[in-house]
């Protein structure tokens, strides 16, 4: 051996270091502040939509999109008009986004429900209007 380290200490220090960077991009991409909201999945040939929120914006809208592609997005009606039309007619659209507050009496779970039932009460995405159901308040039921 001329002069440098032994291979498998080299591979060993490679690994190292390769574990250390991947935790601390765990740790950057766990702690990055990711914005919530409320989206739309608009049916371009009938102007029908389906509204959506999530804590995760960019995260729900990519599950959506995946469900969507794969064939198994939980909205039926939604699903049939995408398997039937195909995704180059639907669009994507955020219509309210909000970064979290690292303040405690900021509850995100809270004001999402919030700002998804003021759209919902807004657009009235149901029947010919859009994909959505009328969710059931249970207290009344």
């Amino acid at each position: 051996m001329s002069g440098g380290k032994p291979p498998f200490l080299t591979a060993i220090i490679i690994t190292a270091l390769r574990n250390k960077q991947h935790k601390e991009l765990t740790q950057q991409y766990k702690s990055a502040s990711r914005p919530l909201g409320v989206f739309l999945i608009r049916n371009n040939k009938t102007d029908k939509v389906f509204l959506g929120c999530g804590i995760d914006l960019r995260g729900t809208i990519n599950r959506h999109k995946f469900q969507l592609s794969t064939g198994n997005h939980p909205n039926r009606e939604l699903q049939a008009d995408w398997n039937q039309l195909g995704a180059n007619n639907f669009a994507f659209e955020v219509i309210e986004e909000l970064q979290p507050r690292n303040e405690t009496s900021f509850d995100s779970k809270r004001e999402l429900e919030f700002m998804e039932k003021m759209w919902l009460d807004k657009l009235k995405p149901y029947g010919d209007r859009g994909y959505n159901k009328r969710k059931v308040n249970r207290r009344h039921v």
